[in-house]
């Protein structure tokens, strides 16, 4: 399974947005977040859609972000795991 290229990412705006108002993340290429020096959210692509990889301690969990619903419990896992702030500073 590939790094989601532009034109999958592209479908994924509105998903980025609001995930780049998420405190402690940094997006140090488009669509790849880090918190503080350890990369712990991407974006995969296959035939069978889209994925979202988050880091859980030294593992990778892979989530579906395909329909409005999945992007919406990957959001809600995130806002579980890191405090939501106006800019992403830290």
């Amino acid at each position: 399974m590939k790094h989601a290229g532009d034109r999958a990412l592209d479908t994924l705006t509105d998903l980025l947005t609001t995930i780049r108002v998420v405190g402690g993340l940094k997006e140090k290429k488009r669509g790849i977040f880090y918190r503080k020096a350890q990369a712990f959210l991407h974006f995969h692509e296959d035939p069978t859609g889209l994925f979202a990889d988050v880091r859980q301690g030294s593992d990778w969990e892979r989530c579906p972000v395909n329909t409005p619903e999945e992007q919406t419990q990957l959001l809600e896992r995130l806002a579980a795991m890191l405090p939501v702030s106006p800019t992403n500073d830290e």
